[in-house]
């Protein structure tokens, strides 16, 4: 089959409506049938999407006459080409905003290639084609694909696991570029906002150029950022020389808010090599029909997650004060979830396909975020690094030697194994009680970390008396519902349920506002047992349930008063610029 070809092209007759339409043209596959399968998810994020719940109208011909086609499975449709050249078209629907489905409208279409396009099966491998024709009204093209020469709107992709990793944002997206790292960069953004081009420029280029010293090189060319602008918006998604991301329109000029775009850049542009090219052997070659599992994402999102904030630090755009309480934030986030106890790091890894997307009211309590936990784990073994090595080494110098290894050198994904092994030998440091720690429920003594650098983690609520019944309410409808109940509180331990209505307490009728109840707390004592009127399922029950007090954590970073003078120096190198 090396002489056949795939092509595809792109138009929109109904943006209005939220179609696309795509036409496959496959020449020379010397097949009595060819099956046409789409992805059921996209790499970067961990949930199958069933995308091809949005294809309609699928048909195709050769010579000019319709062919016979049939949808096999939920994803694959079988085109019987007879050995012709045939011509699949198809719609695909799009209006779903976030950084990995489709979205199109009046203004612009933004497509993720895994929800858009599909592949011959058997021919992952195989190169392709894709023109896009714009609608009179649209001017221009943004994606990481390179384009074919002397044709406008038209790409090429050397095989699907480029195409699927090159999204595409089509319309009138304000472009500029700038080069960092020696790397032309393009930025797309789309939605309007209060950006400054110039000062986004530099403060980006600081970023790319610190993070291209971390890991040695930049394997790019070209980099292109895709930014939807929102009235609230986040989230993003990383690419092989690309990344979509989502923010607030208006948040530009706003201290906080910029900095935490930019931190979101860091994060993404640093999936360029943790995760795009050092990666676990699952995470690639891609199976796009089923779920692809590993453990390993603790250091891929947590270290990168880790990373992120740490970067703003050292482009100087965070004070340390600043950088801490953002590092603190994992520790708070991990600690008031009663899921830690039950779920690793790695097992939240393993998991993702069926947790990590999918909360729900009880997710809370049997579920961690691998982000969370792996920056804390990450945290520990950068400062394990540093203190045992005096300052000459860190976290960095492991990442490099794993990018080199595995990816430049054997060309593979890694085994965690191997992945501990390298950066024991890397940086002569012991660094096994971390690692088993990620797939355990067995929590590090994180201040036996903190201390050797001149800090101490504090929980600054852990005398505090306030009571509380453990449990998360909404007001739906002038009703008082529960929506989460808290693992091992007073409300779990008496049989609260979650979509329970709160009527009354000890005989008083709760008011939204939460005054009542507030009253409760304040004037009750531990272990006083309080009446609460419930409607449950449309029936009244009375549900005695004990005052405890509050489990709520408040973790600071702070300075440790008995820290050495080699501690404190040593927290200076970790907290460098």
């Amino acid at each position: 089959m090396a002489d056949s070809s795939i092509h595809f092209t792109v138009s929109f007759q109904e943006p209005q409506a939220h179609y696309a339409e795509i036409q496959i043209d496959l020449q020379q596959f010397d097949k009595d049938y060819i099956d046409l399968k789409m992805p059921v998810w996209t790499p970067g994020s961990y949930l199958i999407r069933e995308y091809s719940r949005h294809v309609e109208r699928l048909s195709a011909e050769a010579n000019g006459k319709a062919v016979r086609c049939e949808k096999i499975a939920k994803n694959t449709w079988r085109v019987y080409s007879h050995k012709e050249n045939v011509k699949v078209q198809y719609s695909v629907y799009g209006f779903e905003v976030s950084v990995r489905t489709n979205f199109i409208d009046n203004d612009h279409a933004f497509l993720s290639s895994a929800a858009t396009f599909m592949f011959p099966d058997g021919f992952l491998n195989h190169p392709s084609t894709l023109s896009i024709t714009l609608p009179e009204n649209w001017s221009s093209v943004s994606t990481g694909l390179p384009t074919v020469p002397g044709k406008e709107h038209t790409y090429y992709a050397s095989d699907f696991d480029i195409l699927f990793d090159s999204p595409l944002e089509i319309g009138n997206q304000d472009v500029w570029h700038f080069e960092a790292a020696g790397v032309q960069h393009e930025f797309a953004m789309v939605g309007g906002g209060t950006y400054d081009k110039k000062q986004l420029s530099e403060d980006i280029r600081k970023i790319v150029e610190i993070e291209t010293d971390i890991w040695g090189e930049n394997p790019n060319s070209r980099y292109v950022f895709i930014t939807h602008n929102y009235q609230n918006g986040g989230g993003g998604l990383e690419h092989l020389n690309s990344t979509v991301l989502g923010a607030s329109r208006n948040g530009y000029q706003q201290a906080a808010t910029y900095k935490n775009f930019l931190s979101l850049v860091a994060h993404e542009y640093f999936h360029l090599w943790n995760v795009k090219r050092l990666r676990p052997k699952a995470l690639g070659p891609f199976d796009y029909e089923a779920e692809n599992y590993t453990t390993g994402l603790w250091i891929m999102e947590g270290f990168t997650a880790y990373y992120d904030n740490l970067i703003i630090r050292r482009c100087n755009f965070y004070s340390p004060k600043e950088y801490l309480n953002l590092l603190a934030l994992d520790f708070n986030i991990v600690y008031n979830r009663p899921g830690f106890q039950i779920q690793s790091a790695g097992l939240a890894s393993f998991d993702t396909w069926i947790k990590q997307y999918r909360p729900d009211e009880n997710s809370s309590n049997t579920s961690i975020s691998y982000y969370n936990k792996g920056a804390m784990l990450a945290a520990a073994l950068d400062i394990r690094i540093i203190t045992e090595t005096d300052g000459a080494k860190r976290l960095d110098d492991v990442l490099r030697a794993a990018y080199q290894q595995f990816y430049k050198t054997e060309g593979h994904g890694f085994e965690e194994s191997a992945f501990q092994t390298l950066a024991e030998q890397t940086v002569g440091v012991d660094l096994s009680d971390i690692f088993e720690a990620a797939h355990t429920n067995q929590e590090l003594d994180y201040n036996d970390f903190f201390e050797k650098v001149g800090y101490q983690l504090i929980d600054v609520n852990a005398n505090n008396q306030e009571r509380s019944l453990g449990l998360k309410t909404a007001v739906i409808e002038g009703r008082i519902v529960v929506k989460v109940v808290e693992r091992g509180s007073a409300a779990w331990d008496a049989g609260i349920s979650v979509d329970d209505e709160l009527i009354a307490i000890n005989g008083t009728r709760l008011d939204v506002l939460g005054k009542e109840l507030d009253f409760v707390l304040e004037q009750g004592a531990i272990d006083d047992i309080v009446d609460v009127l419930v409607s449950r399922d449309g029936l009244i029950r009375t549900v005695p349930t004990p005052l405890r007090r509050t489990t709520k954590k408040v973790y600071t970073i702070q300075e440790f008063e008995q820290a050495s003078v080699r501690a404190k120096e040593l927290g200076r190198i970790w907290l460098s610029i």
